[in-house]
Formats: structure tokens, sequence, C-alpha cells
């Protein structure tokens, strides 16, 4: 979990600003959530606010007339053909992956536009025109949300939010980008001033924004949201992450204890989420994501056994604790040959000391307390 003053920081500061001087024109501009599992538009009409939505996601399917014209009987279903390909598009496409037992794939991945998906802008930009009709007016306003940079990809951030731009642009509109957690920060903490913490748990990212008079003083990223979830939770119950996402939205309450083995990952993973955003190691800050994460995972590891009052913590108790709150866990995907070494990275940072044992010559491990800043 990153502070990040990228490229788009300076966007960050002045956004009270500048949509200070939008409200004062007396238009009603449109506000957009361009998110990495759907995108919603808002805007005021008198005293009411219109709002619509759309999955941001769609199934490519084999081009064939039949299929094309029976496609068009449907009023509720958009597409187009590329090539050998009809690309169905936004909510839709859902109801067709769940009917063949696919997964739906996405113009966006970690809150940002995908490299990887060569249909992402062209499927993103059909998106936004089901939502967003062309400006009345030239340079009508419209606010756009945009995520904190994840670690690392600042300049895929900037990338991103000048695509929008551009698309936006091209519709006669004239666009602020807002950053998430700030948005949150503007909705909901008027009567604070505009102070205190914004949180945005979306599909792709977690954002985080502390403000204080509307101006963001930090702002960050972690790549844990309902994707992360989806997928996780589909791995370890052999299960297509799209129907994972439809039980979840449909039935998930977690207030409840689980009934199934579904709600039991869901509540494991939501858990380790939450734990994450609550709790960055504060000397591990630095670290790579990666290393961070398996630092945060030893440490909320020895918390538990503490709880549980274990008067010896062998280094395989602290795996086996991690696997039953993250039984998808290896060592191997942190970057580590053993767990013995991943130990012992932990004790180079200082989060704990390890002594071995004289007859067995395994790890024990001792916690050194709260890890320095």
């Amino acid at each position: 979990m990153t502070e990040n003053r990228d490229p788009n920081w300076k966007a960050g500061e002045n956004t009270a600003e500048r949509i200070e001087d939008l409200v004062k024109t007396g238009g009603s501009p449109i506000g957009l959530d361009v998110g990495t599992s759907k995108i919603a538009a808002a805007r005021r009409a008198g005293k009411e606010v219109q709002t619509a939505m759309q999955l941001n996601a769609f199934l490519p399917v084999p081009y064939a007339p039949m299929t094309e014209r029976t496609i068009q009987q449907q009023s509720d279903v958009s597409y187009f053909r590329d090539g050998d390909e009809l690309m169905i598009y936004g909510s839709a496409c859902e109801r067709f992956a769940n009917m063949f037992n696919a997964d739906t794939a996405r113009p966006m991945a970690d809150g940002l536009l995908n490299p990887k998906e060569k249909n992402a802008l062209p499927v993103l930009e059909a998106i936004l025109h089901m939502l967003v009709p062309k400006a009345r007016t030239q340079g009508e306003i419209l606010a756009f949300s945009v995520p904190a940079a994840p670690e690392g990809r600042e300049a895929q951030l900037t990338y991103h939010v000048a695509t929008l731009r551009r698309l936006f642009e091209g519709m006669g509109y004239r666009s602020v980008a807002i950053n998430e957690g700030l948005a949150v920060i503007f909705s909901e903490l008027e009567d604070n001033n505009f102070t205190g913490i914004g949180i945005s748990c979306g599909g792709g990212l977690c954002n985080g924004t502390l403000a204080y008079l509307s101006i963001p003083s930090i702002m960050f990223s972690i790549p844990k949201g309902g994707d992360y979830i989806d997928q996780a939770v589909g791995s370890v119950i052999n299960e297509h992450a799209t129907r994972a996402k439809v039980l979840k939205e449909e039935h998930l309450d977690l207030s409840r204890s689980p009934k199934d083995k579904l709600e039991r990952a869901l509540h494991i993973y939501y858990e380790d989420l939450v734990r994450t955003q609550k709790k960055a190691p504060r000397g591990l800050r630095d670290l790579p994501e990666k290393t961070g994460e398996a630092m945060g995972l030893i440490t909320d590891a020895i918390e538990a056994l503490q709880r549980e009052d274990k008067e010896v913590l062998w280094g395989s108790m602290i795996k086996q604790t991690i696997m039953r709150k993250k039984p998808s866990f290896n060592e191997s995907y942190y970057g580590y040959k053993t767990f013995s070494r991943m130990l012992e990275d932990a004790a180079k940072h200082g989060i704990l000391e390890l002594k071995k044992d004289a007859k067995s010559r395994s790890y024990i491990v001792e916690p050194v307390g709260e890890v320095a800043p």
C-alpha cells in the first residue's frame, strides 16, 4: 500500500477548486464512475438525480449470420462485429457468460485500461456511448473518476486519464478527472469540512484518500478488489470467476456466518482485504508489493498465534496459520523457494527473530514487537 505522488497528483489537489468553478456555471454536469467492473453515470434533473449503469465487460462469440440476426431481435443486447467475432458488451454479456459457463473479458484491469486486451478501447468507447449522449453544447462539463496509481504504474495512469479525456472531448465535453477516494470525501464529508478519509472499493482496486479541507495529503491504491476476490474464490472452489461474482452479488451478507463453501471463501478473502486496508506494517511500506504482502501475512499469523497463547512458535505453525486464512498460499508466488527463506527475509526486515531447534534444526520464531517506522 503505497502513497503515490504521480503525475496526476496536481489534478487531485486542484479538483475542489475546479468543481466549484463548474458548479458556478449553472449547468448540470455529468458524473461518471469509470470502474473496472461497472460504469455508472449520474446527472441532476431538477430535484432528482438520474442514474444509469452498465457492466464494463464483453464476451466474444463466433460470428454467424443467424447468430447476428438472433441477437438483433434482443432489444437489450448491444454488440459490434470484429472480424469473425461478435463482441457482446455491457450488462447483457453477463447473461451470455452464465449460459455458456464462460468468463467475460474486461476493457479495464486493476482500475486502468487493460494493455493485454486488444479490444479494450473500442469496447470501452461503445459502453460509454451507451451511458453518455453527445454534449448538448460544446464544452459541457463531465467529471469522471480515476484511481490513485498502483505502485510502479504511474505512466499507465497518465495514459488511462489522457485516453478518457480524448474520448469525452470527442463527444463535445470538457472533462474533469477526480480521484476516487477524494470523490467519496466530496460526497460524504461536507459536514466535516471535507476533512477525513475516503475509501472506494471497486472491482480492480481499493482506493484511499486522506484529505484536509478538501486538499488531499495521501492518495493510495491496493490491488485487491472485487475481481481479485472473484478469481481467488473461483480458484479454490473450482468455479468460474463470473459465476462466483454473480452468486456473491445475489446472496452474500458478510454480517452473517457463512453457510457453504462459496460464502466461506468470500469471507476469507474479504477479511484479508479489510486487513490490508486497515494495516500496512509501517516499516514495510517501501518494499516491493509482493514482498510487503508476504511480510504482512507473517505478522498476521504471528498475531493470531499469540492470541491463542502459543508458548512456542514453530515456523511450520506460521505457515499453517497463513494457509488457514489463505488456502491458495504458496511462498513461490512471493518469490521464495521455501517458506524458510520467507521467514529469513522477515528476520532481515526486523519482524521477527529466528532460532534453530538443536534437535530438529527447524526454525523457532520469536516476535520482536511492532515493526519500526
